[in-house]
C-alpha cells in the first residue's frame, strides 16, 4: 500500500525525474509520513505546515485518507524557498488537492494567522536557539483544543545518531537542497519545558526507523 501511494504521489512531480525519484525514495524510506498520518487521521483541525518543502505531507495525507471524511483536510504549507513552493503548488494541482494552499514565508516575520494544528518537520535545527523558541511559542499559540502540534526533530544528546544527524544536515546545505545552514539541535527537555509553559503536554516517540538519524516525533496537545 505504501509503495503504491509513493509511486502515485511521485508521478505528480513529473516531468522532473529528480523530484520523482526524490519523492519515491523519501516516502519509501522515511517513517515520518506514516507517523504523522497516524496523528492526523482522526484530527479535523486545519493544518499549518511550517517548512513544507515540495509539499509531500499533504500528498501523503490525501492518499492515505482518499474516500474518507478526512480527505478534505484544510492545509496551508509555508516555506522560505520559492522554488520549492512552486513545485509544491504544481504537484498539488496535478493531484487535485483542492483544500491545499502554499505560500512563500520567511519565518523571521512570524507565522501567518492560524488556528488548528501545526506541523514543524525537520525545521528546528536550521534556526538559532532564540528564533527556534520564538517559533515554538508562536506555533503553540496556534494550536486549539482540537488540534495537535507535531514536530520532527533531531535531538541533541551524546549519541552517535545525533552526530550523524548534524553531519547530514550540513551536507543538505552544502548540496543546496536546504537554502539555510543548520544551527543547533534542540534538546528534549528544552522543548518539553517551553511548550509546557504555553499549555501543551508533549509525547516523545523515537522515529529513527531504519535510518541512522536521531529523529524523534514530538506531539503536543492542550493540557
Amino acid at each position: 500500500m505504501a509503495e503504491s501511494h509513493g509511486r502515485e504521489i511521485a508521478e505528480h512531480y513529473l516531468p522532473s525525474r529528480y523530484h520523482y525519484w526524490y519523492a519515491r525514495s523519501k516516502l519509501a524510506s522515511d517513517p515520518l509520513y506514516s507517523a504523522v498520518q497516524g496523528v492526523f487521521s482522526q484530527c479535523r483541525a486545519p493544518l499549518l505546515d511550517v517548512g513544507c518543502g515540495i509539499g509531500l505531507l499533504p500528498q501523503w495525507l490525501s492518499a492515505c485518507s482518499a474516500g474518507s471524511s478526512s480527505d478534505s483536510l484544510e492545509y496551508l504549507g509555508v516555506d522560505i524557498d520559492a522554488d520549492k513552493i512552486g513545485i509544491a503548488r504544481t504537484a498539488a494541482t496535478r493531484a487535485g488537492l483542492r483544500q491545499t494552499r502554499f505560500d512563500v514565508t520567511d519565518l523571521a516575520g512570524g507565522l501567518p494567522p492560524h488556528s488548528g494544528s501545526v506541523a514543524i518537520l525537520d525545521v528546528l535545527q536550521y534556526l538559532a536557539p532564540a528564533a527556534r523558541d520564538e517559533l515554538l511559542v508562536a506555533a503553540a499559540s496556534c494550536v486549539t483544543s482540537e488540534g495537535n502540534l507535531v514536530i520532527r526533530a533531531g535531538l541533541a544528546d551524546r549519541s552517535w545518531r545525533a552526530a550523524i544527524t548534524r553531519f547530514t544536515d550540513k551536507l543538505g546545505h552544502l548540496s543546496r537542497w536546504m537554502s539555510t545552514p543548520p544551527q543547533a539541535q534542540p534538546t528534549a527537555q528544552g522543548i518539553q519545558d517551553l511548550l509546557a509553559r504555553h499549555g501543551l503536554r508533549c509525547e516523545f516517540t523515537p522515529l529513527a526507523g531504519k535510518t541512522p538519524f536521531n529523529n524523534w516525533l514530538i506531539v503536543g496537545r492542550r493540557l
